[in-house]
């Protein structure tokens, strides 16, 4: 395999031909902002705020998009990246609300993180300002086009990782949006609803209706768990607060990334159903009585062993569930199998 072997702010690395300056600095600790860009998606080199210095460069390239040569010696540091970077976001902020006092995303915001860093406060461009109308006409989530930076990447998301290609830009200039086909809403859209556009969107122009109000990003505590709604075994965290989940966020799954179906990061709310069963239930009399995990296990396999005696083992069926785990699974086919002596089983899948 080629490598390259860089320069970059005094500390040398060798990395694989083609890698980025981006990259191959995080690579070694060393951090460039950067907002349009995801390590999930293809790099477009959009926002510019990973501009850096390169020994020979007329300019300051965009550091996502430019790859390691063999020799290249980089500099993210200086005083004219730290111009540009202050200047590219002063340009950010001159049409977008600062309203990061009430704004669901303060606290985890990638363009309020780095206009601290840069200490950026306002902007020295003044002209007209966004006044798109909120898009919250579906289950879901809301779409506050005002707040959007035009970085892409949920654009990309939709077409690189979901497939569906819902949305991309409409319109020119100052009145760019990022949306579906035609600048339609999203209710009249062909959207699957996966979330994966809130998942990347580095402002708080995408946010889960159901989240919204309910805590602040350090109020809550993230609790890793499995999706339970079908074996795949994505991974995700839930957002508890006060002993209560209010909503799921990504994390860096094994099997799924950060990315998840429309199930697994909008349908939490089955958790805290006052209908679910706290206890076993036994019938006496015509109505369901509270009763313990004892009596309860008792009787299903004093009803078990009478049904096999009376009618044989064919007489009884199993039918598992996606949402076991593959081990419970296994279980129960050994225990129909095995213990039961039958055949008769079947998963819901094959519904």
């Amino acid at each position: 395999m080629a490598v390259a072997t860089v320069t970059i702010d005094g500390m040398t690395v060798q990395v694989p031909a083609g890698t980025t300056v981006l990259d191959a600095a995080r690579s070694i600790g060393i951090k460039i902002p950067a907002l349009c860009y995801d390590p999930d998606l293809s790099s477009v080199g959009a926002c510019r705020i990973c501009v850096v210095e390169i020994e020979g460069s007329r300019n300051l390239p965009a550091s996502c998009v430019t790859a390691c040569t063999d020799g290249m010696v980089v500099r993210t540091d200086t005083p004219a990246v730290a111009e540009a970077r202050k200047a590219i976001l002063e340009l950010l902020i001159a049409n977008h609300p600062l309203d990061c006092m009430t704004c669901e995303k303060s606290g985890t915001c990638l363009l309020q993180k780095y206009c601290y860093e840069y200490g950026v406060s306002s902007s020295p461009f003044q002209g007209d300002r966004h006044e798109f109308a909120i898009d919250d006409d579906n289950p879901f989530y809301v779409r506050d086009m005002n707040k959007c930076i035009l970085c892409g990447r949920c654009i990309r998301a939709c077409e690189e990782i979901v497939g569906r290609s819902v949305l991309d830009f409409s319109y020119r200039g100052f009145n760019t949006k990022a949306g579906p086909f035609m600048d339609t809403p999203i209710r009249d859209s062909d959207c699957v609803y996966c979330g994966s556009c809130i998942a990347v969107c580095p402002v708080g122009a995408l946010e889960e209706k159901k989240m919204i109000g309910k805590g602040r990003p350090w109020e809550v505590e993230k609790v890793r768990t499995t999706c339970p709604y079908c074996g795949t075994g994505c991974v995700f965290d839930l957002n508890v607060k006060d002993g209560r989940i209010i909503g799921v966020t990504s994390t860096d799954g094994d099997v799924n990334g950060r990315f998840l179906c429309v199930k697994g990061r909008f349908g939490y709310q089955f958790v805290q159903s006052g209908d679910r069963l706290k206890t076993p239930l036994i019938k006496k009399n015509g109505e369901f009585k509270e009763a313990t995990w004892a009596e309860a296990l008792n009787l299903i396999a004093g009803k078990f062993k009478e049904t096999k005696e009376k009618y044989g083992s064919d007489a009884f069926g199993a039918l598992s569930s996606a949402r076991c785990s593959n081990e419970e699974n296994y279980l129960l086919d050994k225990f129909t199998r095995a213990v039961i002596g039958t055949n008769n089983i079947d998963h819901c899948a094959r519904l």
